[in-house]
This record gives C-alpha cells, structure tokens and sequence, in this order.
C-alpha cells in the first residue's frame, strides 16, 4: 500500500472513530466537583444538575466537595486532570474574580478551563434592617452621605459578589460606607435583621427568606429585571442608578482539552434538564434564574465579568496575599 493510501485509511479511521468516542460517553461515573461544603447554593445546583445528567446519559454523574481558598483549592485540581469528560466543576463567581483578587491562585479561568454552561443566575439585592429609613436606593444614598461615618454593610466574605457589589454601589456613588465581612451569608443577613450592621448586599437566595419573614426589607434588585421571588422589589436601574447589575452565577466548566463533542453534549443535556418545569421550580425556590446557554456564551460571560470584577478590585484596593 502507498504512503498516500495509507494516510487517506488513517485520515478515514479517525474520522470514523470521532462520533463513536462521543457516542459512547460516559461509559464510567463522572466526578463534579464543588469547591465549597456541601449545602451552599453552589453544591445544591451541581446535585440538581448530577442527578439530571445520570437520569439522562444513563451513568452517575456524583458531586464531589473539596472546600478551601474560596474555591482555589478544587479549581487548582480540576485544572491539572486528564480533560476526558470525568471531571467537570460546578463554579460560582468566585472562580472568576478570584484572579483578580488573591495575590496567586493555582490555576487561569481561561486558559486552564472550557465553558459548559452558565446553569443560572441569581441577582444581588440590598437589605436594610426595617428601622433604616431609607426606602429606596436614592433615599439610603442621600442617608449615608447625611451621615458620614455612621453606617456600614454586611457582605458574606471579602470578594464575594455581594462584596464587589457593595463596593461597586459605594464607588460609583463616593459613599462613606464601610464593608463588614461576615463568614457567610446567613450571619451577614442576621447581623443586619439584628441592626448590628443596618445594610446588607447579599444573593437573592441568602436573604429570601428574612424578605419574606419582613425581618429586613429589600429595596433594590442588582439585575436587569426584577426577580420573580420578590417582584415588588425594583431594578437599580428603576430607580435610575445604572451600571449596577451584580448576579451569583453557578456555571459547569471542564478542564481545557476536553473533547469538543463531550462540551456540547454536557451543555445540551443540562440544557434540557433546566428547561424541566421541576428543576425550573426547584431553582426558584433557591432564588435563581435559569439560563443554560452556549458553552460560546457562557465563554465570552466569563471573560466580561473577569474584566469587569477585576476593575472594581483594583479600584477598590482590594487584595488577598
């Protein structure tokens, strides 16, 4: 046989073995790890999303917590696996600010991953403890700026979104307006249904339930529309502050060098899966949005919000060593 022939057979093989690697994918259990304790919100959609995925490709796809570093820790692993399809991560908006915000992490978002899917997204929104009399974002600016030195706000941890939010709000608006982190959402939601601190930035998740209880009252959604959850509650944007839109995401990514096929055929399903009246609900209930786009989109949503969280951490001065 010619070197030509036996070039064009090799060309034929590959060709012809590419739709069976997918096809028979996963033929094993698939690991999805979550870089934070079991429980959090981002573990809760990575168990919502494993279960979909081993209802529908007919392997267990089972969530795996590795918590440290603000995430760092998992993302650093998952970076350095074999990009087959076995290990894929459900993330938070910490995998994309951290970068920018800790002095070294052990991985690059865009470089060392391939988006999957943005599975859905959550706006900030802003809590004041009822005896705040501010009822509106221009009222609690006009507030603050009466009071210099007086008021601060509870966020769930230094670089969290809710922080960067906070932070955001008080840059643009020169606010004399200090930042209490708390180590988690819940205590920074109690600190101010206590008044120990009278504001509060937190995902929409964190703080439903005290909204609801009227244990603190929302007066600003951190979105583009108003959240179905508390639809009383208006837009920043309604009350004529722009540029203020701050969402918790909860995506999927995978290692860089995963197949192609497998990428689309993860986003495909998890797509499928959230456009289920019952996985629609239960993501509700937690106080998200489903969005399972493109891995293209959830792409370029990464690269826009490492550029635009990034910016407030430097103007911020914010850094962790």
């Amino acid at each position: 046989m010619t070197a030509l022939r036996w070039i064009l057979v090799a060309a034929l093989l590959v060709i012809g073995a590419a739709p069976s690697f997918a096809q028979s994918y996963p033929n094993r259990p698939v690991r999805v790890v979550v870089g934070f304790p079991a429980g959090g919100p981002t573990d809760v959609i990575a168990r919502i999303v494993a279960q979909n995925l081993s209802d529908s490709l007919g392997q267990q796809f089972f969530v795996e917590n590795v918590p440290g570093a603000g995430g760092n820790t998992a993302s650093g692993q998952v970076a350095r696996v074999t990009p087959d399809g076995y290990t894929i991560m459900a993330i938070s908006t910490g995998f994309i600010v951290n970068p920018s915000l800790y002095a070294r992490v052990p991985y690059d978002p865009l470089k060392d991953f391939a988006a999957v899917t943005l599975v859905a997204a959550s706006p900030n929104v802003v809590v004041v403890n009822p005896e705040v009399p501010a009822k509106t974002l221009p009222e609690l600016v006009k507030l603050i700026r009466d009071n210099p030195g007086k008021y601060s706000y509870a966020g769930p941890g230094v670089g969290s979104t809710p922080h960067l939010g906070g932070e955001l709000f008080r840059l643009t608006y020169k606010l004399d307006l200090v930042h209490v982190p708390f180590t988690g959402a819940a205590p920074a939601v109690q600190a101010t249904v206590g008044n120990h601190t009278p504001v509060a930035f937190t995902a929409l998740p964190s703080s439903l339930a005290a909204i609801q209880a009227g244990q603190v009252r929302a007066i600003g959604v951190a979105a583009t529309e108003r959240a179905a959850q508390i639809p009383d509650v208006p837009t920043f944007a309604e009350q004529g502050l722009t540029g203020q839109e701050a969402d918790t995401l909860t995506g999927i990514v995978a290692p860089a060098g995963t197949p192609k096929e497998i990428v689309d055929l993860l986003a495909r399903e998890i797509a499928k899966s959230v456009a289920r009246p019952e996985v629609r609900e239960k993501l509700a209930k937690l106080g998200f949005k489903p969005v399972a786009n493109t891995p293209d989109e959830w792409a370029a949503r990464i690269k826009i919000e490492i550029e635009r969280w990034g910016k407030v951490v430097r103007d911020a001065s914010l850094r962790i060593e």
